[in-house]
């Protein structure tokens, strides 16, 4: 597998965990889970998940970058990780947050990021 390949899967996957690190906290007290739990056991619950995060956006970096032999520039790795990183978030609120509308603005903002790694590849 190439590097460029590899590196956008591992970003994708790291973001799957850093949404729910983020915001998975939200939907398990909506369901009753973590209701009554402490603040300080909820964060720690999410580093935990963090922790996966990391163990899976540092290599991507470091599989990604040039300076280790990889395809993409800082500004190009940063660029691509915000745009994955917006679009699984977006993706996974719709599935777990149901509240959430999509609207035209939504989408307006994707097509922007789209034309940030366009113009961020530029030469």
């Amino acid at each position: 597998m190439n590097s460029a390949l590899l590196t956008v899967l591992l970003l994708i996957v790291s973001n799957v965990f850093m949404t729910f690190a983020w915001y998975g906290h939200l939907k398990l007290d909506e369901m009753g889970v973590t209701t009554g739990w402490p603040l300080i056991l909820i964060i720690l619950f999410s580093w935990g998940i963090a922790l996966l995060e990391y163990l899976v956006m540092i290599p991507a970096n470091r599989i990604g970058f040039e300076g280790n032999g990889g395809p993409f520039n800082l500004l190009q790795l940063k660029v691509i990780q915000e745009v994955i990183s917006l679009t699984v978030f977006t993706i996974i609120i719709m599935f777990l947050f149901r509240g959430q509308a999509f609207q035209w603005n939504h989408l307006t903002a994707f097509i922007c990021l789209i034309l940030a790694v366009f113009f961020v590849f530029l030469k």
